[in-house]
């Protein structure tokens, strides 16, 4: 999972601190979930996961499949 977000964020040609403001937390925090020191909420995989028009399974490696999962409609 976290060499998947990693590559992610270099594939856009983004900064741990791109992300992180995108997040609300630190560069810090965020070096800390691409390194694996520190577990990534839920909340947190769901944001990047629609950010990056992916699918939570993706970011946890689950499925190789990248493509995100239909909205929900309400």
């Amino acid at each position: 999972m976290y060499r998947r977000i990693r590559d992610l964020r270099e594939d856009s040609d983004l900064t741990q601190q791109d992300i992180a403001t995108y997040l609300q937390c630190t560069q810090v925090c965020y070096s800390y979930y691409e390194t694996g020191r520190r577990d990534i909420p839920s909340e947190v995989l769901i944001k990047l996961a629609r950010y990056y028009h992916t699918s939570v399974d993706y970011l946890l490696g689950l499925t190789d499949v990248q493509d995100e999962y239909p909205r929900a409609l309400y």
